[in-house]
């Protein structure tokens, strides 16, 4: 079939059809409830059974695997526009151990990911790819989103299964945080390790099934601009595009001018994004863009990837990859129940179950598979592990981007090793900082 206009047309339409049947879904089935599973999940799920890679029925274009590639463009380019500005004083007072904490999580999981596969994968594998080690954290720590953006990158230096085993990787992810996580909340309360648990009964209903009762809904601050002069949305999808399309273009530019340094359009997107940000604090006009329509643009874009991402993968691709995958995926679970179990002991004297199950929930699944996990053993936020992450994330975010842009083109330089080294005494720096400042403590208060 010829792609048009049309077809992409088709193509949200049917994706549009999948997220309502998922939320559907979400909203009616106990056993889904159970699991916390998202609609973008069950949407995605559902197309690759339904779409071309499943039995053929509904009849999406061979596009698909595209789309999240200029997703990610838009979900990394709204980052800057939701930052608040970086308070380093609190960040070392108030939250060291959280930032220390969530900080090496993240950067060892992606050098210890990609070190596994070097020593004790590639070797007895033919033909694997050198960044098949960098699919772990691309797709448990980063999430589709993520996993969109390494896939993408890989697949344009000519590794094209790595869109496909990278959105794997974000779908076994999630799945793991929400239902092993619930394992582990039901045997943390046993054992009364947690502080304030509620029991899944007495969740509000609105965390169950996905759907808000009129009674319990927010305003959110949406008009920014009059509608006579221009409609709010429409204003502020046109600063997200303007930005995704600038990191689009100078992407392109990049590989005019150096084309052995491809740089993917999602990081030059949030360079843009920056570029833009500063524009509107010193012209004063930052209070005409609503942080609120910001963040669920970016939410919105985030749930269509998934369901694109989910439903482009090649089952055949998969089933040839996977031994590797599944030894891949036994070592990140095991390095994230460390973190989990052992590591949050160290760094929080107090609540370590509830902010260790909030970081087993990100570092294998996302953000949101953390906060459902929070809301279950902290459901009056008591422990303040969601204002002190929101703080330390800040100084963690660019860090996230230099390890997605640099991480794949290290490995496709051959220099996988030296990727590994930087995480490796990374790790140690920040290590050497928490015992410092004694955000880490030798021994667990009981």
């Amino acid at each position: 079939m010829e792609f048009s206009p049309w077809v992409l047309f088709t193509d949200i339409g049917l994706i549009s059809l999948l997220l309502l049947v998922g939320t559907i879904i979400r909203a009616k089935v106990k056993f889904v409830q159970r699991l916390f599973l998202p609609a973008s999940i069950i949407a995605g799920l559902l197309g690759l059974l339904l779409g071309p890679n499943g039995i053929g029925i509904l009849p999406f274009s061979g596009q698909i695997g595209t789309y999240p590639g200029i997703l990610i463009a838009i979900i990394f380019g709204t980052l800057p526009l939701l930052s608040p500005r970086i308070d380093w004083n609190a960040i070392k007072t108030r939250v060291g151990s959280m930032w220390s904490y969530s900080q090496l999580a993240m950067l060892l999981m992606w050098g210890a990911g990609l070190l596994f596969a070097l020593v004790l994968i590639n070797p007895f594998w033919d033909n694997l790819h050198d960044g098949f080690g960098l699919l772990l954290a691309g797709g448990f720590v980063g999430g589709h989103g993520t996993a969109a953006a390494l896939g993408d990158t890989f697949a344009q230096n000519g590794w094209e299964e790595a869109r496909d085993l990278a959105m794997t990787s974000a779908t076994v992810g999630i799945i793991s945080a929400i239902t092993i996580g619930i394992l582990f909340i039901k045997r943390g309360s046993a054992k009364g390790h947690t502080s304030f648990l509620a029991s899944f009964d007495e969740l509000p209903d609105e965390l169950r099934t996905g759907l808000i009762p009129h009674e319990s809904r927010k305003k959110s601050l949406t008009d920014t601009v009059s509608s006579i002069s221009i409609d709010p949305y429409i204003f502020h999808i046109a600063i997200v595009s303007i930005i995704a399309m600038g990191g689009y273009y100078l992407s392109k530019l990049g590989v005019m001018l150096l084309p052995s340094v491809a740089i993917p359009a999602f990081s030059l997107a949030f360079l843009v994004g920056l570029f833009v940000k500063k524009i509107l604090t010193s012209t004063n006009t930052e209070k005409y863009v609503s942080t609120d329509v910001i963040n669920r643009l970016s939410g919105s874009a985030t749930d269509v990837l998934v369901a694109f991402g989910i439903a482009s993968i090649s089952i055949s691709v998969v089933m040839d990859y996977a031994v590797p995958l599944i030894m891949l995926f036994v070592f990140g679970l095991v390095y994230a129940y460390i973190f989990f179990a052992i590591m949050s002991k160290r760094f929080f004297p107090e609540y370590w179950f509830e902010k260790g199950i909030f970081t087993w929930g990100w570092t294998t699944g996302t953000v949101a598979m953390g906060m459902a996990l929070l809301r279950i053993v902290d459901p009056e936020a008591k422990s303040k592990t969601l204002d002190d992450y929101g703080l330390a994330y800040i100084p963690i975010a660019p860090v996230e981007i230099l390890l997605i842009t640099f991480a794949p083109l290290l490995v496709l330089n051959s220099q996988g090793y030296l990727f590994v080294g930087i995480t490796f005494v990374g790790g140690l720096i920040i290590y050497l900082m928490a015992v410092k400042y004694k955000w880490l403590v030798r021994t667990q208060k009981n």
